[in-house]
């Protein structure tokens, strides 16, 4: 089964889905500067684009299109999209 989400009035939007009983999420973030929290550990990777994250204490890094950053559970961060709409696949780690 596909969900539709939308965040942020409408400047991310994914779609989640399952596949071998691993939940994952495909999605476009649209130039800006976003916030999420996470409840499970995450791993995102830019499929297309630039992004500019920070997770952490780290500052903001620069993760072009096949590059790919972890997020920890029970965390958040932040990430913004530059030069453009930023495609992405966000794979849910554990259980």
């Amino acid at each position: 089964m596909l969900k539709h989400n939308t965040y942020f009035e409408g400047g991310v939007q994914s779609i989640g889905f399952e596949r071998n009983s691993l939940r994952a999420s495909v999605g476009v973030i649209a130039p800006g500067e976003y916030h999420f929290g996470t409840a499970a550990a995450e791993r995102m990777t830019v499929v297309s684009g630039l992004l500019q994250a920070k997770v952490g204490e780290l500052g903001w890094l620069n993760y072009p299109a096949g590059t790919s950053f972890e997020i920890g559970a029970n965390s958040g961060f932040d990430v913004r999209a530059v030069g453009g709409p930023a495609a992405y696949l966000c794979e849910f780690l554990g259980a």
